[in-house]
C-alpha cells in the first residue's frame, strides 16, 4: 500500500498518518502550507492545493499512489452557507479532480463524507438511505459523492461520518467534545443545544475504519460513527459527569436560539451494522475516550 492522505493537518488525517507510521504504511501527507504535524516527518509531507490539477498530477506523479484517503475539506458548516462558491470549489470541484489522477493511477479513492447529507428526520440512517441535504455543505458533499457514484469505475469508497472528536497537533479548529470539557472545567456560563442529536466519533475508531477500508479494497458506502446518538446537551452533561464538573452554569437552548445561517439536520447517528459485519468496527463510547483527550 501507498497511501496519498489529503487533509494531513487535520484531525482525523493525523490519526491516519499516526497508524501508517506505526504499522510501516508507505504514506504521503498533503496540506496546503506547511506540515503543522510534528509527528509527521517532512520526507513524508507535501504541501498540495487540492484546487489546482497541475499540483495533483505533480503529486500523484511524485508518489504513485495506490490509495487515496480524502479529508480535505471546508467543514465549517456557516462559513460554507455564506461562501457558496469557494465551499463547491473545494468540497466538491476538487475531488474530481482528484478522482480523476486517482483513476489514471489505478489507486483506490476514498472520500470523506458527512452525516448532513441527510435531512435528519429519521435518524439511525443506514447506507442505503436517500440523501436529503439541508445546507450549502451538505449539498456541496451531496455533489462530491454523486462524481463517484455516477462513474463506470467502482475503485472507490465513501466513509460518512459525524462530530469527529480528538486531540491533535496545531489543529486549526477545536471540536466540541475538547471545547466542553475545557469549558466545563473554568465554569463558563454554557447554553447548550437539546434539539439536535448527533453520535460523536472518536477520531482514531475513523482513522482506523478508513485505513481497513483500503487495506480490504472494500467499495461503496460506509457509516462510521460513534456507537450512540444523543443529544449536544447530553454530550456535555455527560462530559461534565465524566470530569465531576459543575454544571450549575449549564442550561438548555433549542437550535433557533443560535440564529446560524445554515440550516442542520436534528437528528442523525448511523446504523454501523454493514461496518460492524465487514470491518469488525468496534466504536469506543464517548466515556471511554473521555481521559484521552
Amino acid at each position: 500500500m501507498r497511501v496519498l492522505v489529503t487533509g494531513s493537518n487535520g484531525l482525523l488525517g493525523q490519526k491516519i498518518v499516526s497508524l501508517c507510521l506505526k504499522n510501516k504504511i508507505e504514506f504521503l501527507a498533503t496540506s496546503l502550507g506547511e506540515n503543522r504535524n510534528q509527528d509527521c516527518p517532512n520526507v513524508n509531507y507535501q504541501s498540495l492545493d487540492i484546487t489546482i490539477q497541475s499540483e495533483i498530477k505533480s503529486i500523484f506523479n511524485l508518489f504513485k499512489p495506490t490509495h487515496v484517503i480524502h479529508t480535505a475539506a471546508i467543514t465549517n458548516v456557516d462559513f460554507c452557507e455564506q461562501h457558496e462558491e469557494e465551499c463547491n470549489l473545494i468540497n466538491t470541484q476538487a475531488v474530481e479532480y482528484l478522482f480523476n489522477a486517482a483513476k489514471l493511477y489505478e489507486a483506490h479513492f476514498q472520500l470523506l463524507s458527512t452525516d448532513f447529507v441527510f435531512d435528519g428526520e429519521k435518524g439511525n440512517y443506514s447506507e442505503e438511505d436517500e440523501v436529503n441535504p439541508l445546507s450549502i455543505y451538505g449539498k456541496s458533499k451531496v455533489n462530491a459523492e454523486r462524481i463517484l457514484l455516477k462513474d463506470e469505475s467502482d475503485n472507490w469508497s465513501i466513509v460518512r461520518t459525524i462530530i469527529v472528536y480528538g486531540t491533535g497537533n496545531n489543529l486549526s479548529r477545536s471540536n466540541i467534545i475538547y471545547w466542553a470539557k475545557d469549558a466545563l472545567a473554568k465554569g463558563d456560563k454554557l447554553s447548550i443545544i437539546d434539539d439536535q442529536f448527533r453520535a460523536p466519533t472518536w477520531a482514531s475508531d475513523l482513522a482506523w475504519a478508513c485505513l481497513e477500508i483500503c487495506k480490504h479494497n472494500e467499495k461503496g458506502i460506509y457509516h462510521i460513527s460513534g456507537p450512540e446518538t444523543m443529544s449536544i446537551f447530553e454530550i456535555v452533561s455527560r462530559i461534565a459527569n465524566h470530569f465531576s464538573s459543575s454544571t450549575e452554569n449549564l442550561s438548555r437552548s433549542n437550535s433557533k436560539d443560535l440564529n446560524q445561517p445554515a440550516k442542520r439536520p436534528p437528528k442523525t447517528g448511523f446504523n454501523l451494522s454493514k461496518a460492524k459485519r465487514v470491518l469488525a468496527y468496534a466504536p469506543k463510547t464517548l466515556e471511554e475516550t473521555l481521559d484521552l483527550i
